[in-house]
């Protein structure tokens, strides 16, 4: 299965932003016991890319680890030399999008007008992150009404309310940050198995019918 594939069958990305390094291991173990396959490690994370490495060898072939807040192309070129098997940014620049291509990464880039997702899936985006997914289930699905062909991947306020609404919108896969996993608490036991339940449910959410 490729890494576009298994995004697309696993559908929840697990934003990690600002953790303490020493604490990654743990919550990505705690994630994949949930049900959660995809981890996007964001670069303006203390010691991100090292981050991104450290998981990258100790869970290959369990969970598939990306880099986000990914700026540049030089950002994507280092986040994928420590390991990233996907880059995504908040915004579209079309020349990290030929670099992510080119080192052979997947590309999600960040978009929220129609213009601007367009311009992001033609300059070679995989999956088009619509950002910020506040702006709602309705918005996806008038977008995808005249751009059904462009797979759209909403972030930033989705929740266990809303989840099943974005994907019965058209959503292919969800961007989910601190609903699933809030890294200003304290990293305990009795916290990790608190993210086991928090993606257990949004497991539960994207497959009810």
């Amino acid at each position: 299965m490729t890494v576009l594939s298994q995004i697309l069958t696993s559908k929840i990305v697990a934003i990690i932003r600002g953790a303490a390094p020493q604490n990654v291991a743990a919550i990505a173990e705690a994630l994949h016991e949930g049900g959660v396959q995809c981890l996007e490690i964001t670069l303006n994370s203390p010691n991100a890319l090292q981050v991104i490495e450290n998981i990258a060898i100790k869970m290959e072939g369990r969970i598939l680890v990306g880099a986000g807040t990914v700026l540049n192309a030089t950002e994507a070129a280092n986040a994928i030399d420590a390991g990233a098997k996907f880059i995504i940014s908040p915004i579209t620049n079309i020349e990290t999008i030929k670099k992510t291509k080119q080192l052979g990464s997947v590309s999600i880039p960040g978009a929220f007008t129609p213009t601007e997702i367009f311009t992001a899936y033609s300059g070679g985006g995989d999956i088009i992150k619509v950002f910020p997914g506040s702006s709602g289930p309705g918005f996806i699905k008038e977008v995808l009404a005249p751009l059904p062909h462009i797979p759209l991947m909403p972030t930033g306020g989705i929740n266990l309310r809303n989840i099943h609404e974005f994907k019965n919108a058209g959503a292919v896969a969800f961007g989910v940050g601190k609903s699933l996993v809030d890294t200003n608490q304290k990293i305990t036991d009795a916290y990790l198995d608190e993210i086991i339940k928090n993606a257990q449910s949004f497991i539960q959410a994207i497959n009810k019918v």
